[in-house]
């Protein structure tokens, strides 16, 4: 089994990290839980369930999700892929493998979990997200010759990749980036479809106006950024 290494960036999330933790498969080498300047139990109980915790003091998802990576970059012998879920409870760590199948048995680049309609438990996805994830995958089909249809957070890439992606976005517009930036770096990607449920706790992106918009401007951002970059 190829070595692999989960990532999952977690702000107050002290309800469900636990089970999220628990509930990923044991081929899986290590859990990185990163802190995103949780103010409550999160980082004990991400500790007690079994993960590596590190602490990212600045607020953003694109952050924990680099603050992971540093952490990886120090180690000595480096995973052959890294997959990234959320610390809410709303992806089903359990599907781990069906997400990594395709780079174990078809050496694909890049596998994102599409939260299809049929998968997805009512109210999982506010009407905004839904919204925001068909005109942001409709622009990059448009403009890329896409095949992507969700910015699914549950995913899994060859390190080697992910690190020549040199991601940089420090908040919302990290998912829209690492898909554009594979399609520009042509590398091979499939979705597959993954369940979602309802989280645990309060969204503080799509629960939110503010958040809601200002992720749709960062995601709307990224794409025109790329589509004018030759």
């Amino acid at each position: 089994m190829s070595l692999i290494k989960v990532i999952i960036p977690a702000y107050n999330e002290a309800d469900s990290i636990g089970l999220v933790v628990k509930a990923i498969p044991a081929f899986v080498d290590e859990i990185i839980v990163v802190s995103n300047n949780s103010t409550d139990a999160t980082e004990q109980n991400a500790h007690e369930a079994g993960a590596t915790v590190l602490i990212e003091p600045n607020k953003g998802y694109g952050f924990a999700c680099l603050k992971g990576m540093d952490y990886i970059a120090q180690l000595a012998i480096k995973p052959e892929i890294i997959v990234f879920l959320d610390g809410d409870y709303s992806d089903y760590p359990e599907e781990l493998p069906k997400i990594v199948a395709p780079i174990l048995e078809h050496n694909i680049d890049f596998v994102v979990g599409a939260r299809t309609k049929d998968l997805r438990e009512k109210g999982s996805m506010t009407v905004p997200q839904i919204f925001g994830n068909w005109l942001a995958t409709s622009l990059m089909k448009l403009l890329f010759r896409s095949t992507f249809t969700d910015l699914g957070p549950f995913r899994a890439i060859k390190y080697k990749r992910l690190i020549a992606l040199n991601m940089e976005d420090k908040t919302y517009g990290w998912t829209v980036e690492m898909q554009l930036k594979a399609l520009r770096q042509n590398l091979t990607y499939v979705e597959v479809p993954v369940s979602y449920r309802n989280r645990i706790g309060h969204s503080k992106v799509s629960g939110t106006v503010k958040g809601a918009i200002f992720a749709g401007v960062k995601i709307l951002g990224w794409i025109f950024k790329y589509s004018f970059k030759k």
